[in-house]
């Protein structure tokens, strides 16, 4: 889609109005030398039945004309949701201050006054067309993060009723496929099922705990756990996939998707409400890259702010990534994985939760051992 959108630019139609024959035929030379199509029309009635009818990519649009003058025109098309995009020059013989104000605030991208330079024209006919390109763009980007959002909301609605078996099962299994597009396996779920349920059981024997964490808390945890990053299915490829560092602008794209996640999760809520697993998975969702001095994301929450839920999903998602192959990394020892842990008790991290984890070492190391990346095993069968 990308490269038919650019090459649609590259060739831009382009849309001259003005009542001066003599005007048109020099803009439709120097059109047509910049590679472009012009389309012409003679006064501005005429010119708002072909843009309605085949919208350009461009306007140049003259201000003094019969039936329908060039400020009538610009406010008609500034004020139609069909038209409203598409960037307009002026180009007119009223050279006057108050005019160009008056064109500049009605939305107008740029005002030359008659007569012009064709140099300076082309360039600015190509800077307002790389705008475009630029806009649509990005409308291109937010369309799909909301057709992303769509089929997302359509599985999880159809999947979750109640919690059975085959539920988990069905749950399971997109998150698996959300996970795919991240080249993440089906055993890194399984595996933060399994840290989330360890570290749940080693907090419930704490008293300040006692009377939180049960069993249906334990078991919520569990079956939600596949659905923290579930939102990165909203995420564009260009940067899920990216292998070199992201940029500011990429990490904040990609920083979304725990406002993504959940927000479709709230949105199933409000169709089935009542379901605790849900919930979780909401808190799961949005909290789990929130630190506990408050410098996470998305929200900046610190402390016991952050849901429980999410601080526990926090530690499991960092311990696997650390002891996890990454296209940019090689896994680390659970030494050294521990030592990042306790680094960031306090800081990163619930200090009751990483002593958790300290009391879980052994089990940690089990559930990591049994649940190995296939694709991680291959290599490394295939190095020996």
């Amino acid at each position: 889609m990308g490269k038919r959108q650019e090459a649609k630019i590259d060739k831009a139609t382009i849309l001259v109005v003005d009542d001066n024959e003599l005007n048109r035929d020099v803009l439709h030379a120097l059109i047509m030398a910049l590679g472009h199509v012009p389309l012409l029309a003679e006064n501005g009635l005429y010119a708002l039945t072909q843009m309605e009818k085949q919208p350009p990519d461009l306007v140049l649009l003259d201000i003094l004309m019969p039936e329908m003058d060039g400020y009538k025109v610009l406010n008609h098309m500034k004020n139609d949701s069909f038209l409203r995009n598409i960037p307009v020059i002026i180009i007119s013989a009223v050279n006057e201050m108050e005019s160009v104000v008056q064109c500049i605030e009605m939305g107008a991208d740029d005002y030359m006054v008659k007569p012009f330079d064709p140099t300076l024209l082309g360039a600015r006919i190509g800077a307002c067309l790389e705008k475009k390109r630029l806009r649509d763009q990005k409308d291109n980007y937010l369309k799909q993060i909301e057709d992303y959002n769509l089929k997302l909301e359509e599985r999880v609605h159809e999947q979750v009723q109640q919690i059975t078996v085959a539920q988990q099962a069905t749950i399971f299994a997109l998150a698996k496929l959300a996970a795919s597009r991240n080249l993440e396996t089906g055993e890194h779920l399984q595996r933060m099922c399994e840290y989330s349920r360890v570290l749940s059981e080693k907090l419930r024997l704490l008293p300040k705990y006692a009377s939180v964490i049960d069993e249906d808390f334990i078991r919520n945890i569990y079956a939600a756990s596949p659905l923290h990053d579930i939102g990165k299915v909203a995420i564009p490829d260009r940067i899920l996939l990216k292998i070199d560092k992201l940029t500011e602008e990429e990490y904040n794209i990609m920083k979304t998707h725990t406002i993504i996640g959940g927000k479709t999760l709230r949105e199933v809520d409000q169709q089935h409400p009542g379901n605790d697993f849900v919930h979780v998975g909401i808190e799961i969702a949005e909290s789990h890259h929130e630190r506990w001095d408050g410098n996470g994301y998305p929200y900046g929450l610190a402390g016991e702010d952050i849901p429980l839920a999410g601080r526990i999903l926090a530690l499991g998602d960092v311990y696997d990534a650390q002891t996890s192959e990454r296209v940019y990394k090689e896994a680390f020892s659970h030494d050294r994985s521990r030592e990042i842990i306790l680094s960031g008790s306090g800081k990163n991290f619930d200090s009751d939760i990483v002593e958790a984890f300290v009391s879980a070492e052994d089990e940690f190391i089990a559930i990591s051992k049994r649940y190995v990346d296939i694709e991680k095993e291959t290599t490394f069968l295939s190095k020996r």
